[in-house]
């Protein structure tokens, strides 16, 4: 039998549709780089971000999503960890130089990077955690012909993470076509670097303010 019924799988897939859409550090990253390099860069940066959602799935099916919540220090310490990442992603930002918009000789190995940053991005972001542990269960089934808890979160997890991908490749494919837009005006390299400098450190910033719900 399936884990989850078919009212229970749709409705949480709407309110995930839902959720990704909505401005954050994810999309506002996938879009920079897509615009910024190339389609190729956002993908990578999505396959990152996917296996971050991963990582929180199954620290949220096990339990170790919850044990970070009821400790303060815990919370604290991967949520400052987000920030100082964040803030230094920021910093390289404001560095990078102001030429062309696509740097093709150095591509396979930002590819790499860019996976990188969009793996630590998501599992230091105490938030995306959070919002596994509170939305979780609101679609857990309990009945007795339902599959174990934790397997229905990991059914849950795979779910969000199939339509994030396909959330955020789509975005990078049209964030593409703006930078090659873009790549026609002069000096526009340097301005979208400071853009997405200031955007890296606003979402650190915010990160850093924000508070358990």
């Amino acid at each position: 039998m399936f884990p989850l019924s078919i009212y229970l799988l749709l409705s949480f897939l709407g309110a995930a549709v839902v959720l990704t859409l909505m401005p954050g550090p994810d999309n506002l990253f996938v879009l920079a780089q897509s615009i910024s390099q190339n389609k190729r860069a956002g993908i990578a940066t999505t396959f990152g971000l996917c296996t971050g959602i991963l990582v929180h799935t199954l620290a949220a099916a096990v339990g170790i999503t919850a044990l970070v919540y009821q400790s303060a220090l815990a919370f604290m310490v991967v949520k400052y960890a987000g920030v100082v990442y964040l803030l230094y992603l920021a910093w390289q930002a404001f560095k990078e130089e102001g030429g062309g918009l696509r740097v093709e000789s150095k591509q396979a190995l930002e590819y790499k990077k860019l996976y990188k940053r969009g793996v630590l991005m998501n599992v230091l972001n105490p938030k995306v955690s959070l919002f596994f542990l509170a939305l979780f269960p609101q679609f857990i089934d309990h009945s007795k012909e339902a599959w174990n808890v934790p397997y229905q979160m990991v059914a849950l997890g795979i779910l969000f993470l199939i339509q994030a991908f396909i959330i955020f490749t789509t975005i990078s494919f049209f964030a593409e076509k703006v930078g090659n837009w873009l790549s026609k005006v002069p000096q526009v390299g340097r301005r979208l670097n400071i853009a997405k400098g200031v955007l890296l450190g606003i979402i650190g910033i915010s990160l850093a303010l924000g508070e358990k719900s």
